[in-house]
C-alpha cells in the first residue's frame, strides 16, 4: 500500500504521485539539493537566440519556479507552407540528455537548409531547461517527463509543450535523447528510493540506438537513420539474449516500444514517422562533439528518406 503524503500536499502536487514512497516534503529536498551545473542561457538560449536571424522563434511559454530564467522557445522554418508536410524535432525532454539540445539545434544550424523546401521545420531543442541545468532526467519535482506526455500531465514542462503543440500536426517526429552510464549509478537508485521498489539493473548499450513504436514500426525509415548514423559513430550492438536496454532487438541498431502507452513524447502526435534516437556519450569511443553529429546524422538520414517516399517527394 502506498505511504500517505502529507496533509499539506495539495491535490494538483499529489496528481500522478499516489503510488510514490516519497511524501510531498521528501521531493522539496530533493529538489532543494539539486546544484545548477551548466547555464541553459548561455548553452542553449543564445544559440536559439543567434538561429533568429534565419527561423522564427517564439516563445511559447516558461517554468513558473523561475520564469525568467527558464523560458520555453520553438524555432520554425520561415517559409512555413499548408502545402508541406511539418517534421517536429524535439530534444531536452531529460535535460541531462546533452547532445538531445545540442543536437537539435546543431541541426537547425547546419542542416535544416537543405530540406526547408520541402519539409515545415519545428525544433523544440529544450523542453526541460531546469533539468538541462541541473543534469538531471527528472523535473523539479522529481518526475520523469518522458512518461506524462498526455491531457493533464502533472508535469509542467509536458503540459506547456503539448499546450503549443495543439496546432502542429507532424508528419515526421525526431526526439532526441542520450542513454548515460548515470542511468544506472544516479537515476535507476533514485527511482528505486522515490518509489519504495527495487530497480531492475539493465546493460547500458555502447553506441548509438534508436526506438520505433511497436504500433507503427516504420522498419524501412528506423533503417534509414541507422545508416545514416553509421556513417559518424558505431551503431550498439545486442547483448548475448539479442537484446537492447532490456528490449528484444528489431533489427540493428533499433528496439521498438509502445510510445503512446508509456506516454513518451515520441507518441504525443499521430506522426506517420517517430522515432527516438539515443547516443551513448560515455563510450570511449566518442567525443561531445561525436554525439551531437550522431544526432543530426540521424534525423538528416530520416529526411532524406522521407523524400524518397513518393509522398513527400
Amino acid at each position: 500500500m502506498a505511504t500517505q503524503f502529507s496533509k499539506e500536499a495539495t491535490a494538483s502536487n499529489l496528481t500522478g504521485m499516489e503510488d510514490w514512497k516519497w511524501r510531498e516534503e521528501d521531493v522539496d529536498r530533493w529538489s532543494k539539493e539539486q546544484i545548477i551545473k551548466r547555464s541553459y542561457d548561455e548553452e542553449v538560449v543564445s544559440k536559439i537566440k543567434e538561429l533568429g536571424e534565419r527561423f522564427h522563434v517564439q516563445q511559447y511559454g516558461a517554468l513558473s519556479q523561475d520564469p525568467e530564467r527558464y523560458p520555453l522557445y520553438a524555432l520554425t522554418s520561415p517559409n512555413f507552407s499548408p502545402d508541406k508536410k511539418t517534421v517536429l524535432i524535439t530534444g531536452g525532454v531529460h535535460g541531462y540528455e546533452t547532445s538531445g539540445v545540442q543536437g537539435a539545434l546543431g541541426f537547425m544550424e547546419r542542416a535544416a537548409a537543405q530540406f526547408e523546401d520541402k519539409f515545415n521545420i519545428v525544433c523544440v531543442p529544450c523542453i526541460s531547461p531546469w533539468a538541462y541545468e541541473t543534469v538531471n532526467r527528472w523535473n523539479s519535482r522529481a518526475f520523469d517527463p518522458n512518461r506524462w506526455f498526455t491531457e493533464e500531465s502533472p508535469v509542467e514542462e509536458c503540459r506547456l509543450f503539448l499546450d503549443a503543440m495543439k496546432e502542429v500536426q507532424p508528419f515526421a517526429h525526431f526526439d532526441l535523447h542520450e542513454t548515460t552510464d548515470t542511468d544506472n549509478t544516479i537515476f535507476r537508485p533514485a527511482k528505486a528510493d522515490r518509489d519504495g521498489v527495487a530497480e531492475e539493473w539493465s546493460e547500458i548499450p555502447d553506441g548509438f540506438y534508436a526506438v520505433g513504436d511497436s504500433e507503427n514500426p516504420q522498419a524501412d525509415f528506423q533503417r534509414a537513420i541507422i545508416e545514416s548514423v553509421n556513417e559518424v559513430t558505431h551503431i550498439a550492438q545486442p547483448d548475448e539474449h539479442g537484446h537492447l536496454i532490456g528490449t528484444a532487438l528489431e533489427q540493428e541498431g533499433v528496439v521498438n516500444y509502445p510510445v503512446k502507452k508509456l506516454k513518451l513524447c515520441a507518441g504525443f502526435s499521430n506522426a506517420a514517422y517517430t522515432t527516438t534516437t539515443e547516443v551513448y556519450p560515455d563510450s570511449p569511443r566518442v567525443s561531445p562533439e561525436v554525439c551531437i553529429d550522431a544526432q543530426i546524422a540521424a534525423v538528416v538520414g530520416g529526411l532524406k528518406y522521407l523524400l524518397s517516399q513518393e509522398e513527400v517527394g
